[in-house]
This record gives C-alpha cells, structure tokens and sequence, in this order.
C-alpha cells in the first residue's frame, strides 16, 4: 500500500545509521506548506459533504473504528469543561507507536488482510521488540514473508530498530506523544526507508495528530473530483489537502477516501466488467470532474 523511498549512495561516503532524512527539512519549510494557494479546492462544505455522503453510503469502516475510538476518548479527556456524568467511551486497547509503526510498513504493497497475518506471525514468532532486534534477517524475513517484499521489509524493520537502539538506549517510540507534528516527521525520518506517507499514518492512527495521509486511492480519487490540479503528484497533493480539509474532518474523511477508492473503479478510473454493474452506486459521481 506505501512505497518504500529510494535512497541514492555516493560510493565514497558511508551514510550514518541515524541521519535525518531530507524531505523532514522541506518539508517544515512554510514555503511548501500548499503548492496550490491559489486554487481553493476543497472547501469547507465540500470536504463535509463528501464526509457525509460516504459516511452515510459506507458506514465508518470497521477496520479503524479503534483508532477513531481513541481520538474521541483523547478529544474528551482533553475537554476540561465536559461534564462529569458524561459516559465514558469504551475504548479499545492502545496500540504503541512501535506497533502502529511496524504495522505500516509491513501494510506497504499488500492486502489489508496478509499485512495482519504478517505482523501476527512476526509477534508469534519473535514476541518482543527485543527478541526481532537480535534476530537475524532471515528470522524476520521467514516470520513476515506472507505480507511479501519480506527482504525489504525486514531491512527497514532492522535498520529502524538499530537506530532506534542506537539513539534512544532502548526500543519504544512513545517519546513520540509528547513532541510537536514537526519534531515527529524529523525523529521518524532518521530511519532509512521510512517515508513521508508512512511518517503521515503514524501521526493519523497512533498517535491523534491531525494529519491526512495520501495513499494511491486517495490520490486517484482528489484528481477526479477537483480537489487538487491535474497536474498534481502525491507530494503536493499531500500539502494541499493538509492545509485546505478542516483538522476535525482530515480523519473520518481520509478513512473513507481510502475504504471508497478501494472499492469503486469509477473513482479509481479503472474500466472492466465490475464498473458496469456499479452503475449508479457511487455516491461521489456528482462530484466527479466533467472530461
């Protein structure tokens, strides 16, 4: 699902382990905070009525519904105004950064459903962070190969523990929670292979910060309805939508981006048999760019 960042080496220069990596620097640069300042797609109401719309087609999807049960109880938490005789939610378990960051990597170009059978097999294999540290390899590779591209993988599982080792004295990432969005896309972009996307997820889903991920879906999906120029590639699309979809929206509706463009081709702009019976079931067609 997320690429991995190529690194190019110059053959007389040995990289350190940890080095920060360059994107962290551009992008805190407030010149690059919107490359489209001009073009004022998606708007508020537009950002909320194509959450409304999904929400009401979809539902919120399953498969994040703890995540989303986090942010409210951190939201409520943080309310100190809320009354006391309020309920309080049911929270799910809190996954740690550590987990939430593995569990990105291993989601890179594979199905939701072989990225957990990976990670669980990986846990049942090697149960602690420790335990993968002084793993070799092919351990690791071995444990998570059913999530594929297990060489590559485990190199950036095994580079980011041993940097993280290296720097911190031991391996946890929950230092993260207490630092600005900034200062955690430089902590997280010392790791080789690492990327601004999987960087983006992390600060969504473990840790409650407000950011919008772009994935290949979401992508596809803001060309065809507008919401960024045509000419746009991932990385500017990324800074645009971060500045323009309203913070209390960027979750719910990077959610149900992802889980839409996943299962519509009209949104997707792939023709085969399948679109043909879909005809009609999508619930952004009214928003789709006219050719």
């Amino acid at each position: 699902m997320r690429k991995q960042e190529a690194r190019k080496r110059k053959p007389t220069t040995v990289e350190p382990k940890c080095s920060p990596a360059k994107f962290a620097k551009k992008d805190t640069d407030p010149n690059l905070k919107d490359p489209y300042p001009s073009y004022l797609n998606p708007t508020s109401q537009q950002c909320h009525a194509v959450r409304d719309d999904l929400l009401a087609f979809h539902g919120f999807p399953q498969q994040f519904a703890k995540y989303r049960e986090q942010r409210l109880a951190t939201a409520s938490n943080g309310d100190e105004n809320k009354s006391t005789t309020s309920p309080v939610p049911v929270v799910s378990p809190k996954e740690s950064v550590l987990d939430g960051l593995v569990s990105i990597i291993l989601s890179q170009n594979t199905t939701d459903a072989n990225s957990q059978k990976a990670f669980s097999s990986l846990k049942s294999a090697l149960p602690t962070w420790e335990d993968v540290h002084s793993a070799d390899s092919k351990c690791i590779e071995d444990a998570i190969r059913c999530g594929g591209l297990a060489p590559t993988k485990a190199s950036c599982i095994k580079n980011m523990l041993n940097c993280l080792l290296e720097k911190r004295g031991k391996l946890c990432l929950e230092y993260l929670r207490d630092l600005s969005i900034d200062e955690i896309k430089t902590e997280l972009s010392q790791f080789k292979g690492i990327g601004p996307k999987t960087v983006a997820c992390v600060l969504m889903f473990n840790l409650q910060q407000d950011d919008f991920p772009v994935d290949t879906h979401i992508f596809q999906i803001a060309k065809a309805i507008g919401w960024v120029p045509i000419e746009a590639d991932t990385k500017k699309t990324y800074l645009h939508l971060n500045k323009r979809i309203p913070n209390e929206l960027k979750f719910d509706l990077n959610c149900l981006l992802f889980t839409h463009g996943k299962a519509c081709r009209k949104c997707i702009k792939k023709e085969d048999n399948q679109q043909k019976k879909e005809t009609g079931s999508c619930p952004l067609l009214n928003y789709l760019k006219k050719d």
